[in-house]
């Protein structure tokens, strides 16, 4: 049973009784595999990408650059960086292999990107050891099999294990027990509490609260007036180590998502609309592969100032009919280009949400079954058998369908 420093009138949480839950996450991924896989650029500040920072080497943040910051803004921070380009097959290859540690470490582990996940050892103790062991050798594992550097924080809850992490880099390791959790906790800055971005760290700061101690003793009530009722009882559950949720496995993702950098240039209404066909294009592809219909389409958009705004609509029901997606994109970018031609724009994207497994589904009159000779699937299938970019819309031939992130499969 875990019991906090809180007032006596929380409820308890029960919590295991040791810290076994690791959280890994790789350090500066993509730009530690172009080290891994060049020699030169070892030690060396490196840029992974041109127009927008993908990732940067130690050495690179070291000046001041981050993700995803503008690549001449970058540039100019560290005039001696090596900007080299993606390359996304290298990315997954080496996050498939990393993963093949994490499974053979534990069968309970909850992949959170291709680059970091949460493992739980708890019932490990008898045939591998106590938890901080476990968490030693998975780091040699992944240094001397797959070449990455990793860091891995160890504690009894996901947000704790997560934070122990984060402390612990870069290619660290840090260890927090269950008599020492407020202790590390307290004295960190808030921005380390999940939920708490640049607005909310701001209206902290605002009131003088810049420490996790300083909102804990503030009390949920107090916190209330300040950030609302669902933020305050979130952070304060969070500042006295409060998280029950457990490592997951088997569990799908809720949305997929994928955007284009456009830069700081002018783009005309038809340059715009045509990297909106490649996004839908694009995730249209992804929730087919996954075998998911989805209802809500969410368009992101970045303005010229850093300003974002998000648009969505909900479909009358679900789909992985592109033509269908796209028709609901272009009505929320008809909607928004009053103020996209007021604030330029710098980044779109597109999300679909409210995702569903595609079978079973609700078959609409006359209950036909889903047709598989359809524009979308011969489609699919060319670019299964010949690549992404065998065949794309012409309003894209010289633009590009833009970089295809690597995912964790779902």
């Amino acid at each position: 049973m875990f019991v906090s420093d809180a007032p006596a009138s929380r409820p308890r949480i029960v919590a295991r009784a040791e810290s076994s839950i690791l959280h890994a996450d790789l350090d500066s991924f993509y730009a530690a595999v172009e080290q891994r896989d060049n020699p030169r650029l070892r030690g060396k500040p490196v840029i992974v990408g041109g127009g927008v920072v993908l990732a940067a080497s130690y050495e690179a943040k070291a000046f001041g650059v981050r993700t995803p910051m503008n690549g001449g803004q970058a540039r100019r921070l560290c005039p001696h960086a090596i900007v080299v380009p993606p390359r996304m097959a290298a990315y997954a290859a080496a996050s498939k292999a990393v993963f093949e540690v994490f499974h053979d470490t534990t069968p309970v582990v909850e992949g959170i990107s291709i680059d970091e996940a949460f493992l739980d050892v708890g019932g490990l103790r008898r045939i591998a050891g106590a938890p901080i062991g476990i968490a030693e050798r998975l780091r040699a594992r992944v240094r001397d099999e797959v070449g990455l550097p990793i860091s891995v924080g160890i504690a009894r809850t996901k947000f704790l294990a997560k934070v122990a992490s984060a402390v612990a880099k870069p290619d660290g390791l840090r260890f927090v027990p269950p008599d020492g959790e407020l202790e590390f906790l307290h004295p960190l800055p808030i921005e380390r509490l999940w939920g708490v971005g640049e607005v909310t760290a701001r209206t902290l700061h605002e009131h003088n609260i810049t420490r996790v101690g300083q909102l804990a003793d503030l009390g949920e009530s107090p916190l209330r007036a300040i950030l609302g009722p669902a933020a305050a009882r979130h952070l304060y559950a969070l500042s006295w180590a409060r998280d029950p949720r457990r490592v997951e496995t088997g569990v799908r993702r809720r949305s997929i998502g994928a955007q284009r950098a456009l830069g700081r240039a002018p783009h005309p209404p038809d340059e715009i609309e045509a990297y909106l066909h490649g996004l839908t294009d694009r995730l249209g592809r992804r929730l087919r592969a996954a075998d998911r219909i989805c209802r809500t389409v969410v368009l992101r958009m970045r303005f010229d100032d850093f300003t974002r705004a998000t648009r969505s609509h909900t479909l009358p029901e679900a789909t992985d009919h592109t033509d269908t997606l796209l028709q609901a994109a272009r009505s929320l970018l008809a909607a928004a280009t009053p103020t996209i031609e007021e604030r330029g724009l710098t980044l779109i994207g597109l999300s679909l949400t409210n995702l569903t497994d595609a079978d079973p589904f609700q078959l609409p009159l006359p209950f036909d079954p889903r047709a598989t000779n359809t524009l979308d699937a011969t489609l699919d299938d060319l670019r299964h058998r010949f690549g992404s970019t065998a065949i794309t819309r012409a309003a894209l031939l010289r633009r590009g369908e833009g970089l295809s992130v690597p995912l964790l499969p779902d």
